[in-house]
């Protein structure tokens, strides 16, 4: 056994959003139909962490309503015990939404529950999707408890977090 080397273990909770959209080249569409989360972490080194994927929904954020941000709290709920972090995929438009829902409900944490999302989808050639994803795996081990989104170089904690639609990014309110 090696010393000094430390497994790290994030529960990754996708739940679409425009990150995992893909490109319908019969009718020219951009859909949520399947996750494109094994694409992204096969180009990136984890030889010290352990993800394990959970699927919770497969929808634009925009579509989301109150139930389904109840099964992804309850999915956080679920995951944290076993998990060093939480790291949820979500669409840009509601993630704050959802952010201050779950800042209000899991009240004092002691581990972080990351989100991010992309304002492009991965298959995109000028893509945010694959810098926010390793952003957001690296500021899982960093980070303190509480929730966050990690988007675009920078790491905001909820409550106070809202979408920058002029700037397609996140700013503290």
């Amino acid at each position: 056994m090696k010393s000094g080397v430390h497994t790290f273990s994030v529960t990754l909770l996708t739940t679409g959003g425009t990150i995992e959209k893909t490109y319908d080249e019969t009718d020219g569409s951009l859909r949520n139909v399947r996750s494109v989360l094994e694409k992204i972490l096969n180009r990136i080194r984890l030889q010290t962490l352990r993800i394990r994927h959970i699927s919770v929904l497969n929808k634009d954020s925009t579509e989301m309503g109150d139930e389904d941000r109840q099964l992804i709290l309850e999915a956080v709920r679920v995951a944290l015990p076993t998990s060093d972090a939480i790291l949820i995929l979500h669409g840009t438009d509601t993630l704050s939404v959802t952010g201050e829902l779950l800042c209000r409900e899991l009240g004092d944490l002691d581990r972080p529950v990351v989100m991010t999302g992309a304002m492009r989808p991965y298959e995109f050639r000028d893509t945010d999707a694959f810098q926010n994803i390793t952003e957001a795996l690296l500021a899982c081990r960093l980070l303190g408890a509480g929730i966050y989104v990690v988007m675009h170089n920078q790491a905001l904690k909820f409550p106070g977090v809202e979408k920058d639609r002029e700037h397609l990014t996140f700013v503290r309110r």
